[in-house]
């Protein structure tokens, strides 16, 4: 059975409990629909969507992302670095990689998913950080507030669930945007999966990367 953290806890993945070869993080959530009333209901209103985007960073052992990827007329780019995210969904060592970008949250099963080779992640990355955000969500007044079932877990080689984060929204995140949701830390035998549910306004995670440079 899974391990059900609340924030600020954390477990041990250990190599010798699950199959950490392929680790498959998975992130779900929901949208809380608005009342549309009778009118609503007659006319088809549709449902709002909400477009969230779970990004990964590989922090090296002072606890820093160090490549920033191909530089553009001087400036990096983050593609080909050490960030995983919409616009680079692989990482150039092969073991880590984004499958996809769900826009909408809808159906069952996770929505977005990062796979992870952590017995072959080079030794070099001591940490990963997952942070979600939703994209444009200033721009189209939209927070967590709205956001239900939300949740991230992680599921071994072997299809086993090891552990599992579930953090909803509601009136306390009205002005939040963006959210750094756990972090993976490399330990001797293993890794450790910490529940973070750290909320900021940004509904970009570049306010979140900033603080690992």
């Amino acid at each position: 059975m899974a391990v059900t953290l609340k924030k600020g806890q954390g477990v041990s993945l250990k190599k010798n409990e699950y199959d950490l070869s392929m680790v498959t993080i998975g992130l779900g959530w929901d949208i809380n629909e608005s009342n549309t009333g009778i009118l609503g209901s007659l006319f088809g209103k549709k449902a709002e969507e909400y477009d969230l985007d779970v990004v990964a960073f590989l922090c090296q052992k002072d606890g820093k992302v160090h490549h920033l990827g191909e530089l553009k007329e001087g400036r990096p780019t983050l593609v080909g670095g050490d960030v995983v995210f919409f616009n680079s969904l692989h990482h150039r060592t092969g073991t880590i990689w984004l499958t996809g970008d769900n826009r909408t949250g809808s159906g069952d099963g996770d929505d977005e998913q990062i796979i992870v080779k952590l017995n072959d992640l080079p030794d070099v990355y001591e940490k990963i950080v997952f942070v979600v955000q939703i994209y444009e969500g200033a721009k189209r007044e939209q927070s967590f507030d709205k956001v239900r079932n939300a949740y991230i877990r992680a599921e071994d080689g072997k299809s086993k669930e090891m552990v599992r984060f579930d953090l909803s929204g509601g009136a306390a995140f009205s002005d939040c945007r963006s959210m750094l949701f756990a972090e993976l830390k490399r330990e001797t035998n293993g890794w450790k999966f910490d529940a973070i549910g750290s909320p900021d306004q940004s509904d970009t995670f570049v306010t979140w990367l900033k603080k690992y440079l």
